[in-house]
């Protein structure tokens, strides 16, 4: 069985790893950025009608000031980022299940058309034609320098679980010598699309969430060295 390596920051490997302890999966917790608060400054809330939170980060890290934006309706990526905002006192008006742009898609079907967005400094872009998407960066993802165990981690056939963007394009970068023997497995298109080629094998979660990931990683986990 081909090892997973976990290569998102805390507390997301931690949930992650338990959630591949219980599928039986042998797995390396690498995380390749630690999560870190900004400083910000809480806009004037009535120029927006709309909260989009993209990560659970956003919530763990944004600080006190965040009460003060819990007049506005929270849309949330997915249920595990909604579950924190509530737990937050965030009024959630909407999940997605479909990743960040087709919530934002969702909003403005909706009649959202000033849409604030509680985000860290390195994000995906997300567009709309039909409203105004403001970010505000509450948190940043530091790079660690030298992520213990990673050379030893991609030396044989492994499953690597890709959970944004921005760990594709780093991953990518500190594999580039090994690639065509990891599977890369991506939460949506758009990190596929930033993991770049050469890869053993890159596959894209049927879903946008972590179960989804893992559901189709244990299968890849079986798959032979080529």
């Amino acid at each position: 069985m081909r090892p997973v390596i976990i290569v998102r920051p805390e507390p997301g490997a931690s949930a992650t790893a338990r959630r591949a302890e219980q599928l039986g999966l042998i797995f390396h917790c690498i995380p390749l950025f630690t999560i870190a608060p900004l400083d910000w400054h809480v806009p004037e809330t009535g120029d927006f009608d709309a909260l989009l939170i993209t990560s659970a980060n956003a919530i763990r890290h944004a600080g006190p000031q965040l009460a003060q934006l819990a007049r506005l309706p929270s849309y949330c990526v997915g249920a595990a980022t909604a579950a924190t905002a509530r737990a937050a006192g965030l009024t959630v008006a909407g999940t997605g299940t479909a990743g960040a742009q087709a919530l934002v898609d969702s909003m403005t079907s909706r009649g959202h058309r000033k849409l604030l967005w509680l985000t860290g400094k390195d994000r995906t872009a997300l567009r709309s034609d039909s409203a105004q998407i403001t970010p505000l960066e509450c948190y940043h993802a530091a790079a660690i320098a030298d992520p213990p165990g990673w050379a030893e981690a991609i030396a044989a056939p492994a499953v690597i679980l890709l959970h944004s963007a921005r760990a594709a394009q780093r991953t990518s970068a500190l594999a580039c010598d090994v690639r065509q023997h990891l599977i890369a497995v991506a939460i949506s298109d758009a990190v596929a699309a930033a993991a770049g080629p050469d890869w053993e094998q890159l596959v894209v979660a049927s879903a946008p969430t972590d179960a989804d990931l893992l559901a189709i990683t244990a299968k890849l986990c079986q798959t032979p060295p080529a």
